[in-house]
C-alpha cells in the first residue's frame, strides 16, 4: 500500500471531526506561542544582569512572565491532546463501524472464510495501534515541527549567523539517519510479516494445546513453537544491530549545538557582533532547538505504524459488496430453480464445485441433498441463501432472480440452520427472540414448546431469563440445537435449509430434534442435507450429488431399485447402524 492509499483512509475517516482536529492544532500553535515565553524572559534576566539592573521586582517579574508562558504551554497542550484524543477515537469508532457493516455487505461466505482471530486482531487490536500515534502525532508532532522554526526565527532576529551556527549538527546526524534508514521500508515489512507469523504460532499453539496433549506432541510443537519466538527475537536483535551505530551516532550529534554556536559565538563576540547578553541567550536557545527534532525519529515509526494498521483495516474495508437491490419484490411463490448454475470459491481457479447444473424445488416440497463430502451439497444450500453469487448460470425463488431480491428480503424468507450453533451471551428467551424481535414472550414460548425445549430450560433456576453464557455448559449439543430451531419456528420463514443440522446429535436428543424440526417445516419449502440417510427417508425427492454434478434423482424407493451411489451410502448406512446396535 503506498502512503497516499492509507493516508486518504484516515483522513476520510477524519471528516466527523475534522473542526476538532484543526481547533487541537490552533490550540498546538498557542501552546508553542507559550513555550517562547520563557526563552523571551530568560534573555530579559540575562540581560537585566549585564546591564547591572537587577532588583527583586524585577526578576520577579520576569520570572512570573516565564511561569505564565509555561503554564499557557501546558494548559493548551492538554487541551490540544484532548481534542486530539477525541478525534482518534472517532477515527477509529468510524473505521470499525465501517467494518463492521462492510461485513455485513460482504458475500457471507467470504466473511466465514475469514478466522475469528484474524477478525479480531484487525478490528480490535491492529485498529486500536492507530489510536496512540495518531493522537499525538497530530499536535505533538505539529508542535515538534514548530517550535524548532520559531526558535530558529528567534535565532536569525538576534544573529543569523548564529542562527546557522545552531542548525550546523542537523545535516551531519540527517546524512547518518539516511543510510539507516535507506532499506526502512523493507525492513519493517520483514518485521512485521515476522511477527504475524509468530503470532500466529502463538495462537496455533495455545489453541492446539488439548490436541497437543492427546497426542502427546508437545515437544514437537513446543519446538515450533520456540523456533518460532527465537527467530522472531534473531531478526529483531540483527536488524538493531545493523543500524544501532548510526542510530548512536546520530542521536549523539544531532543535540550537540554548542559544536557550532559556541566557537562561532566566541568569534562573533570577540568582533564585536555579539553581545554578552546576546551570546548567552543564543546558546541557550541551541539547546533547545534540536530536541523536539529528535522525536520526529519515534513519528517516523508510528507514521509506519499507522500505514500497516490501515493496510490490514482496508482488507476488510475493500471487501466486494453483494450487488443489492434497491425495491421490495412480490413473491407469492416459494418454488426454487438452480438454471445451468456453474460456480468456484475462487474465481481465478478453474477447479468448479458446481459444473452447469440445473435443479427444481417445488413449493411446499421436501427436497434432500446427499453425495459424499465436497459434492457440493452445503454449496448449493449457501448459494440459495445467497451467501455468494453463482459464477454462471441463475438462481430463481418463485420465478424471481435472487440478485433481483434485496438481501433483507431474502433473509426474511429463508432460514437457514446448521449443525454449528451459536448463542449469543443473552438470555435463553432474548436468543429465541432473534428469529422474530417483534414476536411476544407468549409467541416465544410457544416456538421454544415447538422445539421441544421448555422441558430442560424449566430446569434452569431462572428459566427462559437463564442467559445463555450462564447455561452453555449445560447445555448439550442437541439442546443448543433445539433452541436454534425454535429460533427458526419463530421465524416463520417460508424456505427452510437443513445443512447437515442433525449430523452431531446425540441418540438422546435426536427423536425430539425431529419433532423439532417437523414443527419447524409443515408447510415449507424445505431443503436438507443430511448424513444420516434414515431421517431424509420420506422426502419428495432426493438428489445425489458427486463431484458437482447431479449423478441421480428420485425417491428413496426409486433410487433403491437402481444400482448407483445412493444405493451404495444406504447399504454403508444400514451397515454403520446395526453395528452400532450390536456394540451396544
Amino acid at each position: 500500500m503506498n502512503k497516499e492509499s492509507w493516508l486518504k483512509t484516515v483522513m476520510k475517516f477524519a471528516e466527523p471531526c475534522k473542526r476538532k482536529l484543526i481547533f487541537s492544532i490552533f490550540l498546538e500553535v498557542i501552546s508553542v506561542a507559550g513555550g517562547i515565553i520563557p526563552y523571551f524572559g530568560v534573555y530579559q534576566i540575562i540581560i537585566l544582569f549585564f546591564e547591572g539592573k537587577q532588583s527583586v521586582n524585577n526578576i520577579l517579574f520576569w520570572t512570573s512572565i516565564c511561569l505564565l508562558g509555561y503554564v499557557i504551554k501546558l494548559l493548551f497542550h492538554g487541551f490540544s491532546t484532548t481534542l486530539s484524543h477525541i478525534s482518534a477515537y472517532t477515527i477509529l469508532e468510524e473505521m470499525r463501524m465501517s467494518m463492521a457493516d462492510r461485513l455485513m455487505y460482504a458475500p457471507l461466505g467470504t466473511v466465514l472464510n475469514q478466522t475469528v482471530g484474524n477478525l479480531k486482531s484487525i478490528i480490535i487490536d491492529r485498529v486500536e495501534t492507530i489510536e496512540l500515534p495518531l493522537a499525538h502525532l497530530i499536535p505533538e508532532g505539529f508542535s515538534n515541527l514548530l517550535l524548532p522554526i520559531c526558535v530558529f526565527i528567534y535565532l536569525f532576529v538576534i544573529n543569523w549567523r548564529m542562527a546557522l551556527a545552531s542548525i550546523i549538527t542537523v545535516p551531519i546526524s540527517f546524512i547518518a539517519y539516511g543510510f539507516m534508514m535507506r532499506n526502512f521500508n523493507e525492513k519493517y515489512n520483514d518485521y512485521m510479516e515476522a511477527s504475524a507469523y509468530v503470532n500466529g504460532v502463538i495462537v496455533e499453539y495455545v489453541e492446539g494445546i488439548e490436541v497437543i496433549k492427546t497426542f502427546n506432541q508437545s515437544t514437537t510443537s513446543y519446538e515450533k513453537f520456540e523456533k518460532a519466538i527465537h527467530s522472531f527475537k534473531e531478526y529483531t536483535l540483527d536488524w538493531f544491530r545493523s543500524t544501532w551505530k548510526l542510530m548512536n551516532f546520530g542521536g549523539a550529534v544531532l543535540p550537540s549545538t554548542l559544536l557550532g554556536t559556541l566557537p562561532i559565538g566566541m568569534f562573533l563576540y570577540k568582533q564585536g557582533s555579539l553581545s554578552p547578553a546576546e551570546l548567552t541567550m543564543c546558546m541557550i536557545l541551541s539547546l533547545g532547538i534540536i530536541g523536539p527534532l529528535t522525536s520526529f525519529t519515534v513519528f517516523i515509526n508510528d507514521l509506519k505504524s499507522i500505514e500497516y494498521a490501515v493496510r490490514d483495516a482496508n482488507s476488510l474495508l475493500n471487501l466486494t459488496k453483494l450487488e443489492n437491490a434497491d425495491k421490495l419484490v412480490s413473491i407469492k411463490e416459494y418454488d426454487i430453480e438452480l438454471n445451468n448454475v456453474s460456480f468456484s470459491y475462487d474465481s481465478t481457479d478453474n477447479n468448479e464445485v458446481l459444473s452447469n447444473l440445473s435443479l427444481k424445488i417445488p413449493q411446499g416440497s421436501f427436497t434432500a441433498l446427499v453425495g459424499p463430502s465436497g459434492s457440493g451439497k452445503s454449496t448449493i444450500a449457501r448459494l440459495i441463501a445467497r451467501f455468494w453469487d453463482v459464477n454462471e448460470g441463475e438462481i430463481k425463488i418463485g420465478n424471481t432472480n435472487i440478485k433481483e431480491i434485496p438481501l433483507s428480503q431474502l433473509c426474511d424468507m429463508v432460514s437457514f440452520v446448521t449443525q454449528d450453533n451459536f448463542l449469543f451471551n443473552c438470555s435463553l428467551l432474548e436468543n429465541i427472540r432473534l428469529g422474530n424481535p417483534k414476536a411476544t414472550d407468549e409467541e416465544v414460548l410457544q416456538a421454544a414448546k415447538s422445539a421441544c425445549c421448555d422441558e430442560f430450560i424449566s430446569n434452569f433456576e431462572k428459566g427462559y431469563n437463564t442467559s445463555a453464557g450462564e447455561a452453555g455448559g449445560r447445555l448439550s449439543g442437541g439442546e443448543k440445537q433445539r433452541i436454534v430451531i425454535a429460533r427458526a419456528i419463530l421465524k416463520d420463514a417460508p424456505i427452510i435449509i437443513l445443512d447437515e443440522a442433525t449430523a452431531f446429535t446425540d441418540p438422546e436428543n435426536e427423536d425430539k430434534i425431529q419433532k423439532s424440526i417437523a414443527a419447524l417445516t409443515k408447510g415449507k419449502t424445505l431443503l436438507v442435507i443430511a448424513h444420516r440417510l434414515s431421517t431424509i427417508k420420506n422426502s419428495d425427492q432426493i438428489i445425489v450429488l458427486q463431484k458437482g454434478k447431479i449423478q441421480s434423482k428420485g425417491t428413496h424407493e426409486e433410487l433403491l431399485k437402481k444400482e448407483g451411489l445412493y444405493k451404495d451410502m444406504w447399504t454403508a448406512h444400514i451397515g454403520a447402524k446395526l453395528w452400532a446396535v450390536n456394540q451396544e
